[in-house]
């Protein structure tokens, strides 16, 4: 469906982080009929700036009712259509932290502005042609990418690398519908359907939107990251084993067992992969309270984690404390971690069952990092996301409608080898433009919309 374009009221927002203490600048941005008029009304622009589209200026933002002066600020106008949401759209850069921002704001929505909904600007871009879905979607992307691959794959999608192609199958199914139809309306006036060449422009579309379906596990491990748990019993160098890993001092390392009383979290990127590493307490039958609160949370993570890495102390053999654990988490994707290889004094000999992929670290040493890094690519099926081949990822919402393209063009072909009706090829046929609308919004609801930018910071 169509939806309506937005009410032209005015809407205010903060574009930016809010911090206490911390961010030198915060915008506040407006969008609609009224942004400049209440610009003018706030802001003071001394000598004889020019009030024009694309122009900064130079001023005070006053309190209209008071005069006072809020803030020392820049003003961005931007008039439509060459705006971010092509309406009229006024940037005012103050200065960051709560306070000015916060105030400037509220002299914004008492001056007839409205507090814009979460996604609403890009809402309001979507609405009047700014964007497609899929580059609104890609916008909330960039902005939560963990990655600089995510980060690029984000910036793909806005530039239409995803639109593109969906829109050139829709078009596709659209004029063999065109075709089926003159057919249906106009048959004895027509040459006969040619549908061999039918079936092979169906293949065609079928072989594309396979491509593309490919990329959807790709697009969520990008997007949402892989949460690692690093697991064992106490004293085999889980910590160091992420310390090593991370370059950095994230966990406390000694020689005495149980150290590690609750899980300590590091966020890390492999090969373009967003990475949460999490390093649990070692898992014993512990009788501290605090360790025991420690162990039955490590427990927990290990259930959660996408991969579980189970270290043991390479030099110590494997003991019934480690059996006891390995079936707590074998049956969670797992990577056996044999650590301290270096201590190792004669060779170890492992059981029969542990038929997992193994690496050998000395994480003290810094030694087995690259070989553990290799592993975890390997289990996930992800060693070959790159940014050379990744120009797209779709998001769970776009590949559901591509799978129901995908069922509705396999009907198709379903009908044409039973011989059926040509009217019967129409009801599939628009059923997959449908769901191919909906991926680029030109077939999308107004429930769909709201789920999708319910999810955008308000500022966006």
């Amino acid at each position: 469906m169509t939806h309506a374009l937005p009410k032209q009221d005015t809407i205010a927002a903060i574009a930016t982080a809010v911090v206490p203490q911390q961010g030198s600048v915060g915008i506040v941005r407006l969008s609609g009929a009224e942004s400049v008029a209440i610009a003018k009304t706030l802001f003071h622009a001394p000598g004889q700036q020019r009030w024009e589209s694309h122009r900064i200026l130079y001023g005070y933002i006053r309190d209209p009712q008071t005069q006072a002066q809020v803030d020392e600020a820049l003003l961005m106008l931007m008039l439509a259509p060459r705006s971010y949401t092509r309406e009229d759209v006024v940037e005012l850069h103050c200065h960051g932290g709560i306070m000015a921002v916060q105030t400037v704001l509220h002299l914004c929505l008492a001056e007839g502005a409205r507090l814009a909904e979460p996604g609403e600007f890009t809402l309001r871009a979507f609405l009047n042609g700014r964007l497609d879905l899929t580059q609104a979607e890609s916008v909330a992307d960039l902005v939560g990418a963990r990655s600089p691959q995510a980060a690029q794959t984000a910036l793909a999608g806005i530039q239409g690398k995803l639109a593109q192609p969906i829109r050139q199958i829709r078009t596709e199914c659209l004029d063999i519908l065109a075709e089926v139809e003159a057919r249906v309306d106009f048959e004895d006036d027509l040459p006969p359907l040619d549908e061999d060449l039918i079936r092979a422009q169906i293949q065609q579309v079928l072989d594309t939107v396979q491509r593309i379906l490919a990329t959807a596990d790709q697009g969520e491990l990008l997007r949402s990251g892989l949460k690692v748990a690093i697991v064992g019993r106490p004293n085999v160098g889980k910590s160091s084993l992420l310390n090593a890993w991370s370059q950095s001092d994230r966990a406390i390392v000694t020689d005495l067992p149980g150290t590690t009383r609750d899980v300590v979290e590091s966020q890390l990127v492999v090969q373009g992969i967003p990475v949460q590493v999490l390093d649990t307490a070692g898992i014993r039958e512990a009788t501290d309270q605090v360790e025991r609160l420690g162990v039955e949370r490590s427990r927990q993570v290990a259930q959660a984690a996408d991969l579980v890495l189970f270290a043991i102390d390479a030099s110590a053999g494997w003991t019934e404390d480690d059996e006891i654990i390995y079936h707590q988490v074998s049956h969670r994707p797992l990577i056996l971690i044999l650590n301290k290889i270096d201590l190792l004094q004669t060779p170890l000999s492992l059981p029969a069952h542990l038929a997992h992929p193994t690496v050998k670290t000395a994480a003290a040493q810094q030694q087995g990092i690259d070989a553990m890094e290799t592993a975890i690519l390997e289990a996930v099926h992800a060693g070959s996301l790159t940014a050379a081949n990744l120009d797209m990822a779709i998001n769970q919402r776009q590949a559901n409608a591509l799978r129901r393209a995908h069922t509705a063009l396999l009907h198709v072909q379903d009908t044409i080898s039973q011989q059926l009706p040509l009217d019967f090829w129409t009801i599939d046929l628009r059923d997959a433009i449908q769901a191919l609308g909906e991926i680029t919004g030109e077939e999308i609801t107004e429930s769909v919309l709201d789920r999708i930018f319910s999810k955008f910071c308000i500022g966006k």
